[in-house]
């Protein structure tokens, strides 16, 4: 076996090289090749919304790939990177995130661990009909599957862990219709149901992605002090966001958007992955969050691969050693983690919101093992206010 590092992740306890940007993602897309200046099935990295010129993608030739686009850097606002790659139109969602398959597999290869997110978009050929299955077209409950699976290799293999976002492709307007995801054991993907277009059979993903871009990554895409997104008008299906029922949508666990009372705009109403309440990973904040810290602490101890260990007499490792490496860990995450706000940390007071912890009876001599626990301290999220409001007959001079 090749000598490596190895991290694994820990569920249940919460019950409930360079640094690369944290917002930078990927999308397979449907679309159709331009000649000299956009192949399909290629990897393509973008800066801006001008960056479709270079390519020759236009609305007219390609409006799927035009519509996202402009979606995200509508969010997005700055020259955020992000990377794209076309497909052929009979390119289902399920093979998009085939880890068996050059698609999306083929867009993280190159990206070299870059990417952050992955998302899967399909405007099929016309003529397609949907097997709809509990509100949804069938294809995305196996894309669902697959992306968890493509998501959970980069992880393992790769040192890369990411997460998926799955169009909700073929939405048949009944929100009674949509099964529970969050019974769901994938910790890695999540399914947006909402659009731009009336009845459009899809979602509004660059949307959803530009905002996740310039977020960081403790912070929820529903945080109302981040202000409405940009779309000014927004579809659940074929209802306008207004009057449509996003509350059983919300209920069943997918992105969408909702609105308020005496509130302009629209807004995301959670951040869901297709998961329990009980998975520590449930939510795109926690799962970014650790995915940040896994990254930091795995380029941190690759630096200690085949040193050499000194050990105790008695067969333990030295008091040394153990504190040397727990505060590189520490140091590592707090310093691009906790300073920047991501981890629930009060720096000051010498809390860094992370513990690294090293046994020091490990028999390092005969494993050429040593087991590293590390746990970060995750934000709390406001999501439901309880507000007692009366009258009172005396008021108190305080």
């Amino acid at each position: 076996m090749l000598p490596r590092v190895k991290l694994y992740f820990e569920n249940g306890a919460l019950r409930s090289s360079t640094p690369m940007p944290d917002g930078v993602g990927g999308a397979v897309l449907t679309g159709v090749a331009v000649p000299s200046t956009f192949a399909l099935a290629t990897p393509y990295i973008i800066k801006n919304f001008d960056s479709l010129v270079g390519l020759g993608i236009t609305e007219g030739n390609n409006p799927y790939i035009y519509k996202y686009v402009k979606e995200f850097y509508n969010e997005a606002k700055a020259d955020v990177e992000t990377w794209i790659m076309g497909v052929v139109d009979t390119v289902k969602l399920s093979d998009m995130a085939d880890n068996a398959q050059d698609y999306g597999k083929k867009l993280l290869t190159a990206a070299q661990g870059r990417l952050r997110w992955i998302a899967f978009g399909r405007k099929p050929a016309i003529g397609y009909t949907p097997t709809i299955t509990t509100g949804l077209d069938a294809d995305v409950w196996l894309a669902k599957a697959n992306a968890q699976t493509l998501c959970e290799y980069f992880t393992v293999s790769r040192y890369a862990p990411l997460f998926a976002i799955v169009e909700g492709a073929g939405f048949d307007n009944n929100v009674i219709d949509l099964v529970d995801i969050r019974t769901a054991t994938h910790n890695r993907v999540g399914i947006m149901i909402g659009d731009t277009v009336s009845d459009s059979k899809g979602a509004s993903l660059g949307t959803l992605m530009g905002r996740i871009s310039v977020s960081p990554v403790q912070r929820s895409i529903a945080r109302v002090k981040d202000g409405a997104v940009q779309p000014v008008t927004l579809f659940v299906g074929n209802k306008a966001v207004e009057v449509a029922d996003f509350e059983t949508v919300d209920a069943k666990g997918y992105i969408t958007f909702r609105t308020f009372v005496d509130r302009s705009g629209y807004f995301f109403n959670n951040d869901f992955l297709a998961a329990p309440d009980l998975d520590d990973y449930s939510l795109i904040p926690r799962r970014r969050t650790i995915d940040k810290a896994y990254r930091i602490a795995y380029q941190t101890l690759l630096n200690e691969l085949n040193d050499e260990v000194a050990i105790n007499k008695d067969g333990t490792l030295p008091e040394g050693f153990i504190k040397s490496w727990q505060a590189n860990v520490e140091v590592a995450i707090a310093n691009q983690m906790s300073a920047n706000g991501e981890l629930s940390a009060d720096l000051k007071n010498g809390d860094r919101g992370v513990e690294c912890l090293i046994d020091p009876a490990q028999n390092v001599v005969s494993t050429s093992k040593i087991v590293v626990k590390i746990r970060v301290r995750p934000f709390g999220y406001a999501k439901y206010i309880d507000v007692f409001l009366g009258f009172t007959a005396v008021y108190e001079n305080q």
